[in-house]
């Protein structure tokens, strides 16, 4: 996909399936439709031994539309986007823009496969997945549909890269008050699976979030900073700033249920956790000393930061 839009977080996840795998998922739905198909005929044909030629080939015709047309358009559609084959191989069919399809983009991939693979036995819709880009079909190109993978290595989905070492503490009077939600979310999403991204879509996707991101902040990035190394320096300066304000003094509750102490009266002693450390000693205790300024880590060798973090420091 060429463009972020509502289905951010579909096409970030999700890559195009190729000519291999689709093909697989189509034969096993042949196989499946015209074993059906010829089930059907047999018993239309023995259930209509007494009519007429012209009435058995109306019913003929009738069965293969519905069987070997309708059937799969329906199974699309109520499955969104999920026939059997495609169920098995892990694959599924979606709109350019990460969307689930309707009914509309259903038939006209049904009717469009009548020509590309029942009429050509597969030629045409073979020859068009492999000149596209994305694998898709002339069916999907005219529906605006897209065939993409479910199923990708979970290794390091949730996982945000850290910053490299050289921009740690670079953003911490940065103003980020103005940021939505909805950008940390899709910059989060772009950190976790940049590595899975084309280099070329993938560096436009990072420049695009790094210009949001300075028009929310009011603050350029520093001269020669990779835009995906500007936004997870920023989003580890945001979770550093979470993290202090969960764990300062004073931030954490008593426990749930029990009401403050009122004024004047001392509050009663927390409970001593069962851990080995906390049997038969007092309880250590708590620093009044607010936070200090985070502490500048000192610069790595030549080429370290690149490799512990994948970004590469600025010439």
């Amino acid at each position: 996909m060429s463009g972020v839009v509502t289905g951010d977080a579909v096409y970030l996840g999700l890559q195009p399936a190729r000519l291999p795998s689709r093909a697989l998922a189509l034969l096993l739905d042949l196989v499946v439709v015209w074993a059906a198909y010829l089930l059907i005929s047999v018993g239309i044909a023995l259930a209509t031994a007494s009519l007429d030629e012209a009435a058995v080939m109306a019913l003929s015709i009738a069965s293969f539309v519905l069987v070997l047309v309708g059937a799969p358009i329906a199974v699309e559609t109520l499955s969104h986007g999920r026939s059997l084959g495609k169920l098995v191989c892990g694959l599924r069919v979606v709109r350019e823009d990460g969307g689930p399809i309707r009914f509309r983009h259903a038939l006209m991939r049904g009717a469009m496969g009548v020509v590309e693979i029942l009429m050509t036995m597969g030629v045409v819709a073979c020859v068009a997945s492999l000149v596209s880009e994305r694998g898709r079909r002339i069916g999907d190109v005219f529906a605006g549909t897209l065939v993409v993978r479910e199923r990708v290595a979970p290794a390091s989905a949730m996982v945000v890269p850290p910053p490299p070492p050289w921009l740690v503490g670079r953003f911490a009077a940065l103003d980020l008050s103005a940021v939505p939600d909805a950008l940390w979310l899709e910059i989060r999403q772009y950190l976790t699976r940049m590595g899975g991204l084309d280099p070329a879509i993938g560096q436009r996707l990072a420049e695009r979030l790094a210009d949001e991101l300075v028009a929310r902040t009011g603050t350029p990035p520093p001269p020669g900073v990779p835009a995906a190394a500007y936004l997870a320096g920023v989003v580890a300066e945001r979770q550093a700033r979470d993290a202090r304000r969960a764990f300062a003094p004073g931030a954490a509750q008593g426990p749930v249920g029990v009401p403050p102490a009122p004024s004047g009266v001392p509050a009663a002693p927390a409970a001593a956790t069962a851990t080995p450390a906390s049997f038969g000693t007092a309880p250590p205790a708590v620093s009044t000393t607010p936070p200090t300024a985070p502490v500048r880590r000192p610069e790595p060798a030549d080429g370290e930061g690149s490799r512990a973090t994948g970004f590469a420091p600025p010439a």
